[in-house]
């Protein structure tokens, strides 16, 4: 039963660094063309996968998703020589070891200062995504990272689907057995209290108790 509810994205041998909503804000780019000036800001939940021994990462992925669109998924991989590139590109000062905390410092600023620090996800529709994290200096806004992502494949992003179906099931089937746990007691306690609460939950859905 473990491993049908195992998380796929720990299925490769990675862990889990980080995972939380970060405030987003979703444009969209057909081709060349400038994207969207202003996007729809939604609750995108980033995990953060790391694989080899903490101080010595072999390799950084995170993934994006959402719950309002449960095929919304997105995944940026790295090993040692692709960052090597990125690190070029961008002229970062950290090393390998330090980019997962990178990421994370970032996604925390939008958390905590969502005025001052933006993320934005400009989404192509041939597939591929370019998450910026922005500065607001007031005067002027200052690109502080720019990482590329693919549209995970579909084969993958049904195991992701079916994980967190199951994994809300589970939560809502430990409430069910929870509210029962209540009913049973209150029920012995003080009958009349059980009868009450039923009533009222009749009639906040608009069903008369016999």
């Amino acid at each position: 039963l473990e491993s049908v509810h195992a998380d796929p994205s720990c299925a490769d041998g990675s862990r889990v660094f980080y995972e939380r909503e970060v405030p987003f804000e979703l444009r969209s780019v057909d081709g060349l063309e400038t994207p969207e000036e202003v996007g729809t800001l939604e609750a995108v939940r980033v995990k953060i996968c790391v694989q080899g021994p903490d101080g010595a990462y072999t390799n950084v992925k995170i993934e994006l998703c959402s719950e309002s669109n449960l095929f919304f998924h997105y995944t940026h991989d790295l090993d040692t020589a692709a960052y090597a590139a990125l690190q070029e590109g961008q002229r970062l000062m950290v090393d390998f070891k330090d980019y997962p905390a990178v990421i994370q410092r970032n996604l925390n600023n939008c958390i905590k200062q969502p005025h001052a620090f933006l993320a934005v996800l400009v989404m192509q529709k041939t597939g591929g995504a370019r998450l910026d994290f922005i500065q607001n200096m007031e005067y002027k806004f200052v690109e502080l990272l720019s990482i590329d992502l693919d549209s995970t494949p579909e084969e993958a992003t049904r195991a992701h689907v079916t994980y967190r179906y199951n994994a809300m099931k589970g939560r809502l089937a430990l409430c069910q057995a929870r509210l029962a746990d209540v009913n049973a007691l209150v029920k012995i306690k003080n009958p009349s209290l059980l009868l009450q609460l039923k009533n009222e939950e009749r009639s906040r859905k608009g069903v008369r108790s016999p």
